[in-house]
């Protein structure tokens, strides 16, 4: 089980807060710090207010060597693809191909609504991101000195040099992951490398992943490597169920135990929660940690979390 930290920027923190904790997450030994994709919280608040995502991973790239680096996800909504294309492409070639990009629908229309971003119905916004999937693996394929095209409803790419490339010569890994259950699936068979379920219950989890299973079946990956499964939760972890409680109270979680969607407990019960979802197929867990200044949780994570997966 690989173990990646996930954080909420917009809930309230700087690019110096993220910075702690990526540099820390990397010396402790996790295998990459993903941030959301948001410019606002549920209540409007999170001083200092948001920070953008790419702008925030590129600037982790010079300052980290070692973790990877992504998205869980980019909103569609938020930029067009060709651009998109671009920035990724950069942030990979300045981390040394350690960059990932996981990309979605976008969800939350007050956020658009803040900040002026147009946030078309649910079915619109599904089409447009299969055009951007398309047009962003498309123009990371193609060779150099060859340009690339598209038509489509919603983009038009007409004779892009498709520069720059990035360093990862397939192209950064591509997460799409969500709850639903016939569109999802089929967008992960067809461009997904790894397919990511966020905050559902274990029973949930495992027969999204066997929607996808049925997708990739019908789909077909020839020449293309196994899809990796993987899930976020929320994670609360404390050596005594006294700090178990404390840490759920600083975030504002229910102290009394679990809910839908977290990771609960001391290191020998979060053990075997996440064992659950191992045998549901899972190679990869996204920790969301809600207190980015508090560094121990980390540690305690890594240090008595970690060894009892191997």
């Amino acid at each position: 089980m690989r173990l990646c930290v996930f954080t909420e920027p917009q809930l309230g923190a700087t690019y110096e807060d993220q910075l702690a904790i990526a540099r820390r997450a990397e010396e402790l030994g996790f295998e990459a710090f993903f941030r959301s994709d948001h410019y606002l919280t549920g209540s409007g608040g999170g001083m200092p207010g948001p920070t953008d995502s790419w702008v925030t991973l590129g600037a982790l790239a010079r300052e980290t060597s070692t973790i990877r680096l992504g998205t869980l996800v980019t909103s569609a909504t938020f930029r067009l693809p060709g651009p998109l294309a671009i920035a990724v492409a950069q942030v990979d070639a300045m981390s040394g191909g350690r960059v990932e990009l996981g990309l979605g629908t976008g969800w939350y229309e007050r956020e658009h609504a803040a900040y002026g971003i147009p946030f078309p119905p649910v079915g619109e916004r599904f089409d447009r991101l299969t055009e951007q999937l398309e047009i962003i693996k498309g123009l990371w394929a193609t060779p150099p000195g060859m340009t690339y095209s598209f038509e489509g409803r919603y983009y038009d790419v007409v004779d892009s040099p498709a520069l720059p490339k990035p360093v990862q010569p397939a192209g950064p890994p591509v997460i799409i992951g969500g709850t639903g259950p016939k569109r999802t699936p089929r967008l992960a068979a067809r461009y997904a490398d790894e397919f990511n379920v966020p905050f559902a219950s274990l029973d949930d989890t495992d027969a999204q992943y066997r929607r996808v299973v049925e997708a990739i079946e019908a789909e077909g990956r020839d020449g293309r490597a196994p899809i990796v499964f993987s899930f976020a939760q929320t994670i609360v972890c404390g050596a005594t169920e006294a700090e178990v409680r404390r840490r759920a109270e600083a975030v504002g979680l229910n102290p009394g135990g679990p809910q839908a969607g977290q990771l609960y407990g001391t290191p020998q019960r979060l053990a075997e929660q996440i064992s659950g979802f191992v045998k549901a197929g899972a190679s990869r867990a996204f920790l969301q940690v809600l207190d980015l200044r508090d560094l121990e949780h980390l540690e305690l994570i890594a240090a008595e979390v970690a060894p009892l997966l191997d």
